[in-house]
């Protein structure tokens, strides 16, 4: 059956489609098109453009007009006729009127109660520091307030404290940092013996190149023991550039670069510079505004591992690995410390 189907269409392979078209008339075509689509409306693999018959007869009305067309409905509006109402509205209102119902409102007596004539004539003539005593000692302290229960007036053996409130200390803020930044920077560049240790925290108005004057005037100074440079927004440009001064300096034992914006560049910076320092013993880079990453915490704890001096590092790691080699080396320095205190070569 299906070969016979086959050769019946044969006959149609050799048939110029193009010749046959341009013979025919502009009805015929029109024709052929209303066929075509009869054939096979959907086909979902013909755009919608040529599966749609075309059944526009009015003419373009040129560019979009905005006033002309809100005209245009507006028109069309006003001239539909609205649907007339098969029951007229008369304005009647047909059925009853709801009126909610009034619940009668409880009248609630309270029972007076009564006491002895001598019972009452005792409390009518008790003080308030009595009266706070026999409710402390009845339990009954939601009765009393706290300026009666505890005025200071009462007896040393009576209840007075029951109900005492706790007494707030006021928490003033914190003073600004006095140290005056010019003057402590020329102090370091002449090597002043009398400043042994320099305070910058939470000064935030330093510009960046006077940090880095600080850190090139360190290179050379002999007496600064202990550098805080906390919260003044340091950034990495200023942590190589103490970097720098590590690698220089051979007195300094403490610094303190917390609570900054100090990425993982320039911590590392620190780190390598640290593993030509053999003074400083204790350095702070907790509480930045990013986090270091693994890479950089790895590093620390290798520069740790290396390091015979340092005895206080101060960042909280986030990973495990890091954090228990770290630990395990500030142990063998402090034991290490230890063992030469104890030799006595310190």
């Amino acid at each position: 059956m299906a070969l016979a189907f086959k050769k019946d269409l044969d006959k149609y392979k050799d048939l110029d489609e193009d010749e046959i078209l341009n013979k025919l008339s502009a009805e015929e075509l029109k024709q052929l098109e209303t066929a075509l689509e009869e054939m096979d409306p959907e086909n979902a693999l013909l755009p919608a453009s040529m599966r749609q018959k075309d059944q526009t007869e009015k003419k373009a009305t040129g560019s979009f007009n905005r006033d002309g067309l809100l005209k245009y409905l507006e028109k069309e509006a006003m001239e539909y006729k609205d649907r007339e109402d098969i029951v007229p509205f008369t304005g009647e209102r047909k059925g009853k009127a709801f009126v909610p119902k009034q619940k009668p409102i409880e009248t609630r007596q309270e029972e007076v109660t009564k006491l002895d004539p001598e019972l009452e004539e005792a409390l009518s003539s008790a003080t308030d520091t009595e009266l706070c005593d026999l409710a402390a000692i009845l339990g009954v302290h939601t009765l009393v307030t706290s300026t009666q229960t505890y005025d200071g007036t009462g007896s040393k053996g009576g209840y007075n404290n029951v109900i005492k409130g706790e007494k707030m200390n006021p928490v003033f803020d914190e003073p600004p940092n006095p140290t005056n930044v010019e003057d402590t920077l020329q102090r370091i560049k002449s090597n002043d013996s009398s400043l042994t240790e320099v305070n910058l925290n939470n000064i935030k108005n330093v510009p960046i190149p006077t940090l880095k004057d600080f850190a090139k005037a360190m290179e050379k100074n002999t007496q600064v023991k202990k550098f805080s440079l906390a919260a003044t927004r340091s950034n990495d440009p200023i942590a190589v550039a103490f970097g720098d001064m590590l690698r220089e300096n051979k007195t300094l034992q403490s610094l303190n670069l917390e609570s900054n914006f100090i990425t993982g560049a320039g911590v590392q910076a620190l780190v390598d510079a640290l593993r030509d320092n053999d003074t400083l013993t204790e350095i702070k880079i907790d509480n930045q505004r990013q986090q270091l990453g693994t890479t950089v915490e790895m590093e620390i704890a290798k520069m740790l591992e290396e390091n015979n001096s340092i005895v206080k590092f101060g960042y909280h790691f986030n990973q495990q690995g890091p954090r228990s080699r770290a630990a395990a080396a500030i142990t063998k320095n402090n034991d290490l410390i230890r063992k030469k205190r104890v030799e006595g070569d310190l």
